[in-house]
Protein backbone atom coordinates (compact mmCIF):
# COMPACT_ATOMS: atom_id res chain seq x y z
CA UNK A 1 0.00 0.00 0.00
CA UNK A 2 1.52 3.41 -0.58
CA UNK A 3 0.71 6.94 0.10
CA UNK A 4 2.36 9.93 -1.26
CA UNK A 5 2.65 13.66 -1.89
CA UNK A 6 4.87 16.25 -2.52
CA UNK A 7 6.38 16.91 0.76
CA UNK A 8 6.69 13.84 1.93
CA UNK A 9 8.25 12.52 -1.62
CA UNK A 10 8.37 8.81 -0.26
CA UNK A 11 6.05 6.15 -0.95
CA UNK A 12 5.07 3.80 1.21
CA UNK A 13 5.46 0.18 0.02
CA UNK A 14 3.29 -1.73 3.27
CA UNK A 15 1.34 -1.18 6.32
CA UNK A 16 4.12 -1.84 8.68
CA UNK A 17 6.18 -0.68 10.56
CA UNK A 18 3.54 1.41 12.10
CA UNK A 19 6.00 3.68 13.72
CA UNK A 20 7.52 4.69 10.03
CA UNK A 21 3.93 5.45 9.25
CA UNK A 22 3.14 7.76 11.79
CA UNK A 23 7.01 9.74 11.56
CA UNK A 24 6.41 10.78 8.02
CA UNK A 25 2.25 11.46 8.47
CA UNK A 26 1.38 15.19 9.69
CA UNK A 27 0.30 14.96 13.19
CA UNK A 28 -3.45 15.58 13.77
CA UNK A 29 -4.85 18.79 13.49
CA UNK A 30 -6.09 20.73 17.15
CA UNK A 31 -9.26 21.69 18.59
CA UNK A 32 -10.86 24.42 16.01
CA UNK A 33 -10.15 28.01 17.50
CA UNK A 34 -13.09 29.94 16.59
CA UNK A 35 -14.56 29.34 19.69
CA UNK A 36 -13.30 29.01 23.22
CA UNK A 37 -12.70 26.38 24.91
CA UNK A 38 -16.09 25.66 26.95
CA UNK A 39 -18.20 26.25 23.98
CA UNK A 40 -17.29 22.87 22.46
CA UNK A 41 -19.62 20.18 23.19
CA UNK A 42 -18.16 18.07 26.31
CA UNK A 43 -18.55 14.94 23.80
CA UNK A 44 -15.28 15.78 21.74
CA UNK A 45 -13.19 17.20 24.58
CA UNK A 46 -13.77 16.06 27.90
CA UNK A 47 -15.35 12.59 28.56
CA UNK A 48 -13.31 10.05 26.71
CA UNK A 49 -15.66 7.21 27.84
CA UNK A 50 -18.77 8.89 25.74
CA UNK A 51 -19.76 6.63 22.88
CA UNK A 52 -20.24 9.45 20.01
CA UNK A 53 -22.88 8.74 17.59
CA UNK A 54 -23.80 9.98 13.58
CA UNK A 55 -27.31 9.65 13.07
CA UNK A 56 -29.35 10.72 10.19
CA UNK A 57 -33.10 9.95 10.01
CA UNK A 58 -35.07 9.58 6.72
CA UNK A 59 -39.03 8.62 5.90
CA UNK A 60 -40.31 6.25 3.17
CA UNK A 61 -39.33 8.40 0.19
CA UNK A 62 -35.58 8.94 1.55
CA UNK A 63 -35.88 12.31 2.08
CA UNK A 64 -34.47 13.96 5.07
CA UNK A 65 -35.83 14.44 8.56
CA UNK A 66 -34.03 16.68 10.77
CA UNK A 67 -36.51 18.54 13.16
CA UNK A 68 -36.43 15.86 15.77
CA UNK A 69 -35.60 16.24 19.30
CA UNK A 70 -33.81 14.22 22.09
CA UNK A 71 -37.07 12.02 23.34
CA UNK A 72 -37.91 10.50 19.58
CA UNK A 73 -34.73 8.72 19.94
CA UNK A 74 -34.06 5.50 21.91
CA UNK A 75 -30.19 4.15 21.68
CA UNK A 76 -29.51 0.25 22.31
CA UNK A 77 -26.16 -1.08 23.10
CA UNK A 78 -26.20 -4.87 22.54
CA UNK A 79 -30.06 -4.80 23.30
CA UNK A 80 -29.51 -2.58 26.70
CA UNK A 81 -30.89 0.78 26.74
CA UNK A 82 -28.84 3.54 27.28
CA UNK A 83 -29.30 7.17 28.59
CA UNK A 84 -28.41 9.78 26.41
CA UNK A 85 -26.36 12.13 27.86
CA UNK A 86 -26.00 15.01 24.76
CA UNK A 87 -27.93 15.41 21.52
CA UNK A 88 -27.93 18.07 18.75
CA UNK A 89 -29.59 18.52 15.72
CA UNK A 90 -27.79 20.01 12.76
CA UNK A 91 -24.72 19.64 14.92
CA UNK A 92 -22.25 22.56 14.79
CA UNK A 93 -19.29 20.04 15.35
CA UNK A 94 -16.19 20.66 13.08
CA UNK A 95 -16.36 18.65 10.02
CA UNK A 96 -13.60 17.26 8.89
CA UNK A 97 -13.65 15.44 4.86
CA UNK A 98 -11.60 12.81 3.14
CA UNK A 99 -11.94 13.05 -0.31
CA UNK A 100 -10.76 9.19 -2.12
CA UNK A 101 -11.02 9.20 -5.40
CA UNK A 102 -10.52 6.07 -7.61
CA UNK A 103 -8.25 6.79 -10.44
CA UNK A 104 -7.36 3.49 -12.09
CA UNK A 105 -7.87 2.68 -15.54
CA UNK A 106 -11.67 2.72 -15.60
CA UNK A 107 -12.15 5.74 -14.71
CA UNK A 108 -10.37 7.42 -17.13
CA UNK A 109 -13.07 9.42 -19.15
CA UNK A 110 -14.19 10.21 -15.75
CA UNK A 111 -12.09 12.19 -14.13
CA UNK A 112 -12.93 15.74 -16.04
CA UNK A 113 -16.45 15.67 -14.89
CA UNK A 114 -14.92 14.42 -10.85
CA UNK A 115 -12.57 17.23 -10.57
CA UNK A 116 -15.10 19.98 -11.60
CA UNK A 117 -17.85 18.76 -9.71
CA UNK A 118 -15.74 18.00 -5.92
CA UNK A 119 -14.75 21.53 -6.47
CA UNK A 120 -17.80 22.74 -6.20
CA UNK A 121 -18.48 20.31 -3.58
CA UNK A 122 -16.29 21.90 -1.22
CA UNK A 123 -16.79 25.28 -2.32
CA UNK A 124 -20.04 24.92 -0.80
CA UNK A 125 -19.96 22.78 1.61
CA UNK A 126 -16.57 23.63 3.38
CA UNK A 127 -17.50 26.39 6.59
CA UNK A 128 -14.90 28.53 8.59
CA UNK A 129 -13.67 25.19 11.16
CA UNK A 130 -14.14 22.27 8.77
CA UNK A 131 -11.38 21.23 6.70
CA UNK A 132 -10.75 18.49 4.22
CA UNK A 133 -7.96 16.49 2.57
CA UNK A 134 -7.77 14.93 -0.74
CA UNK A 135 -6.49 11.04 -1.72
CA UNK A 136 -6.24 9.70 -5.03
CA UNK A 137 -6.16 5.61 -5.24
CA UNK A 138 -5.21 3.47 -8.44
CA UNK A 139 -2.50 0.92 -7.94
CA UNK A 140 -1.38 3.17 -5.24
CA UNK A 141 -2.66 5.68 -3.07
CA UNK A 142 -1.61 9.45 -3.13
CA UNK A 143 -2.04 12.45 -0.90
CA UNK A 144 -2.78 14.99 -3.36
CA UNK A 145 -3.77 17.77 -0.82
CA UNK A 146 -3.18 17.32 3.01
CA UNK A 147 -5.88 18.99 5.96
CA UNK A 148 -7.48 22.35 4.48
CA UNK A 149 -9.68 24.82 4.64
CA UNK A 150 -9.10 26.27 1.41
CA UNK A 151 -11.05 25.50 -1.54
CA UNK A 152 -8.16 26.69 -3.87
CA UNK A 153 -5.70 24.59 -2.76
CA UNK A 154 -8.01 22.13 -2.92
CA UNK A 155 -8.58 22.80 -6.50
CA UNK A 156 -5.01 22.75 -7.08
CA UNK A 157 -5.06 18.85 -5.52
CA UNK A 158 -7.69 18.26 -7.81
CA UNK A 159 -5.99 19.02 -11.09
CA UNK A 160 -3.27 16.47 -9.89
CA UNK A 161 -6.02 13.66 -10.62
CA UNK A 162 -4.24 11.49 -13.40
CA UNK A 163 -4.74 7.79 -14.27
CA UNK A 164 -2.60 6.05 -12.04
CA UNK A 165 -2.59 1.86 -12.88
CA UNK A 166 0.05 -0.72 -14.01
CA UNK A 167 -2.37 -3.51 -14.42
CA UNK A 168 -2.48 -4.58 -18.53
CA UNK A 169 -3.94 -7.30 -20.24
CA UNK A 170 -7.18 -7.46 -22.40
CA UNK A 171 -8.91 -4.86 -20.92
CA UNK A 172 -8.87 -1.86 -18.69
CA UNK A 173 -11.67 -3.05 -16.64
CA UNK A 174 -11.90 -4.56 -12.69
CA UNK A 175 -11.75 -8.03 -13.66
CA UNK A 176 -8.81 -9.73 -11.99
CA UNK A 177 -6.00 -11.85 -14.67
CA UNK A 178 -2.68 -13.36 -13.91
CA UNK A 179 -1.16 -10.07 -15.70
CA UNK A 180 -3.43 -7.78 -13.61
CA UNK A 181 -1.71 -8.50 -9.96
CA UNK A 182 -2.51 -5.22 -9.08
CA UNK A 183 -5.27 -1.25 -10.24
CA UNK A 184 -7.57 -0.11 -7.36
CA UNK A 185 -6.52 -0.64 -3.75
CA UNK A 186 -9.72 0.63 -2.55
CA UNK A 187 -9.50 -1.01 1.01
CA UNK A 188 -6.05 0.40 1.01
CA UNK A 189 -6.65 3.65 1.04
CA UNK A 190 -9.93 3.59 3.16
CA UNK A 191 -8.16 2.01 6.01
CA UNK A 192 -5.14 4.86 5.47
CA UNK A 193 -7.65 7.55 5.78
CA UNK A 194 -9.55 6.27 8.66
CA UNK A 195 -6.54 5.11 10.52
CA UNK A 196 -3.97 7.24 9.77
CA UNK A 197 -5.23 10.22 9.32
CA UNK A 198 -8.67 10.57 10.67
CA UNK A 199 -8.12 8.64 13.74
CA UNK A 200 -6.84 11.53 16.22
CA UNK A 201 -9.26 13.66 14.59
CA UNK A 202 -11.83 15.39 16.81
CA UNK A 203 -15.77 16.54 15.69
CA UNK A 204 -17.06 14.78 12.81
CA UNK A 205 -15.15 12.57 10.53
CA UNK A 206 -16.55 11.58 7.23
CA UNK A 207 -14.94 9.72 4.16
CA UNK A 208 -15.94 10.52 0.40
CA UNK A 209 -15.66 7.25 -1.80
CA UNK A 210 -15.77 8.11 -5.67
CA UNK A 211 -15.28 4.91 -7.07
CA UNK A 212 -17.07 2.20 -9.25
CA UNK A 213 -16.27 0.11 -5.97
CA UNK A 214 -13.86 -2.63 -7.73
CA UNK A 215 -10.96 -3.33 -5.51
CA UNK A 216 -8.32 -4.98 -7.05
CA UNK A 217 -4.55 -5.66 -5.19
CA UNK A 218 -5.19 -4.56 -1.82
CA UNK A 219 -2.99 -5.88 1.05
CA UNK A 220 -5.83 -5.39 3.71
CA UNK A 221 -9.62 -7.06 3.49
CA UNK A 222 -12.87 -5.11 3.23
CA UNK A 223 -13.54 -6.30 6.75
CA UNK A 224 -10.20 -4.32 7.92
CA UNK A 225 -11.09 -1.09 6.30
CA UNK A 226 -14.70 -1.03 7.79
CA UNK A 227 -13.34 -1.70 11.30
CA UNK A 228 -10.19 1.09 11.02
CA UNK A 229 -13.14 3.72 9.87
CA UNK A 230 -15.50 2.61 12.97
CA UNK A 231 -12.69 2.82 15.27
CA UNK A 232 -12.10 6.05 14.35
CA UNK A 233 -15.45 7.07 14.35
CA UNK A 234 -15.75 7.41 10.41
CA UNK A 235 -18.60 7.78 8.55
CA UNK A 236 -18.41 6.77 5.13
CA UNK A 237 -20.41 8.06 1.85
CA UNK A 238 -19.91 6.21 -1.36
CA UNK A 239 -20.55 7.85 -4.89
CA UNK A 240 -21.12 4.76 -7.14
CA UNK A 241 -19.49 6.11 -10.64
CA UNK A 242 -18.89 3.72 -13.41
CA UNK A 243 -18.20 4.16 -17.16
CA UNK A 244 -19.92 1.02 -18.65
CA UNK A 245 -17.65 1.19 -21.78
CA UNK A 246 -14.55 1.02 -19.55
CA UNK A 247 -15.53 -2.82 -18.61
CA UNK A 248 -16.43 -4.00 -22.24
CA UNK A 249 -17.22 -7.84 -22.06
CA UNK A 250 -16.55 -8.20 -18.35
CA UNK A 251 -19.48 -4.82 -17.10
CA UNK A 252 -21.25 -7.96 -15.17
CA UNK A 253 -18.12 -8.18 -12.79
CA UNK A 254 -19.36 -4.75 -11.60
CA UNK A 255 -21.29 -4.58 -8.50
CA UNK A 256 -21.84 -1.84 -5.55
CA UNK A 257 -21.77 -4.42 -2.80
CA UNK A 258 -18.39 -3.40 -1.36
CA UNK A 259 -19.46 0.28 -1.31
CA UNK A 260 -22.85 -0.84 0.55
CA UNK A 261 -21.09 -2.78 2.82
CA UNK A 262 -18.49 0.04 3.80
CA UNK A 263 -21.24 2.53 3.69
CA UNK A 264 -23.75 0.07 5.76
CA UNK A 265 -21.40 -1.03 8.69
CA UNK A 266 -20.69 2.94 9.50
CA UNK A 267 -23.54 4.94 9.10
CA UNK A 268 -23.25 6.31 5.41
CA UNK A 269 -25.17 5.42 2.35
CA UNK A 270 -24.05 5.09 -1.35
CA UNK A 271 -25.39 7.18 -4.17
CA UNK A 272 -25.58 5.72 -7.36
CA UNK A 273 -24.43 8.30 -10.79
CA UNK A 274 -26.22 7.14 -13.56
CA UNK A 275 -28.00 8.52 -16.88
CA UNK A 276 -31.35 9.68 -14.32
CA UNK A 277 -28.95 10.95 -11.49
CA UNK A 278 -25.82 12.94 -12.24
CA UNK A 279 -22.64 13.51 -10.46
CA UNK A 280 -23.82 16.98 -9.50
CA UNK A 281 -27.35 15.57 -7.85
CA UNK A 282 -24.56 12.96 -6.18
CA UNK A 283 -22.92 15.67 -4.03
CA UNK A 284 -25.91 17.65 -3.64
CA UNK A 285 -27.50 15.08 -1.78
CA UNK A 286 -24.28 13.89 -0.03
CA UNK A 287 -24.40 17.76 1.54
CA UNK A 288 -27.65 17.95 2.51
CA UNK A 289 -27.27 14.66 4.44
CA UNK A 290 -24.12 15.63 6.12
CA UNK A 291 -25.69 18.54 7.56
CA UNK A 292 -28.50 17.43 8.57
CA UNK A 293 -27.36 14.66 11.20
CA UNK A 294 -28.07 14.21 14.53
CA UNK A 295 -24.66 14.20 17.27
CA UNK A 296 -25.81 11.68 20.01
CA UNK A 297 -23.38 10.80 22.99
CA UNK A 298 -24.27 7.98 25.88
CA UNK A 299 -21.83 6.47 28.67
CA UNK A 300 -22.05 2.86 28.08
CA UNK A 301 -23.66 0.95 30.91
CA UNK A 302 -20.69 -1.44 29.77
CA UNK A 303 -18.09 0.06 31.51
CA UNK A 304 -15.22 -1.95 31.07
CA UNK A 305 -13.15 -1.15 27.80
CA UNK A 306 -12.06 -4.40 26.45
CA UNK A 307 -11.97 -3.65 23.09
CA UNK A 308 -14.60 -5.74 22.28
CA UNK A 309 -17.31 -5.41 19.36
CA UNK A 310 -20.60 -3.63 20.73
CA UNK A 311 -23.45 -3.74 18.48
CA UNK A 312 -25.74 -0.55 18.29
CA UNK A 313 -28.85 0.21 17.60
CA UNK A 314 -31.35 3.45 16.85
CA UNK A 315 -34.96 3.75 16.92
CA UNK A 316 -37.28 6.50 16.50
CA UNK A 317 -40.75 6.46 18.07
CA UNK A 318 -42.49 6.88 14.69
CA UNK A 319 -42.42 3.42 13.04
CA UNK A 320 -42.16 4.92 9.33
CA UNK A 321 -39.05 6.86 9.93
CA UNK A 322 -35.46 4.81 8.99
CA UNK A 323 -32.43 5.75 11.12
CA UNK A 324 -29.26 5.43 9.65
CA UNK A 325 -26.48 4.68 11.89
CA UNK A 326 -23.08 2.51 12.26
CA UNK A 327 -24.06 -1.11 12.92
CA UNK A 328 -21.52 -0.54 16.48
CA UNK A 329 -18.04 0.69 18.16
CA UNK A 330 -15.13 -1.15 19.71
CA UNK A 331 -14.51 -0.37 23.01
CA UNK A 332 -11.07 0.48 23.39
CA UNK A 333 -9.11 1.89 25.97
CA UNK A 334 -8.34 5.67 25.24
CA UNK A 335 -4.34 5.92 23.56
CA UNK A 336 -2.36 7.52 25.77
CA UNK A 337 -0.82 10.70 24.66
Amino acid sequence: MALTNAPIKRAIASLFPMAFLLAILPAPRGLPQEKPAEDVPPSITVDVSLVNILASVHDRHGGLIGNLTKDDFTVLEDGKPQTIKYFTRETDLPLTIGLLIDVSASQRNLLDIERRAAHQFFAQVLRKKDEAFLISFGEESELLQDYTNSPKLLQSGLSQLQINSGASGIGPGPVPTISQPRGTVLYDAVYLAAHEKLRAEVGRKVIVLITDGIDQGSKLKIEEAIEAAQKSDVVIFSIDYADPSAYGMFSFGVSDFALQKMSGETGGRVFKVDRKHTLDDAFKELQDEMRSQYAIAYTSTHTERDGTFRKLAIKVADKNLKVQVRKGYYATKPEKS
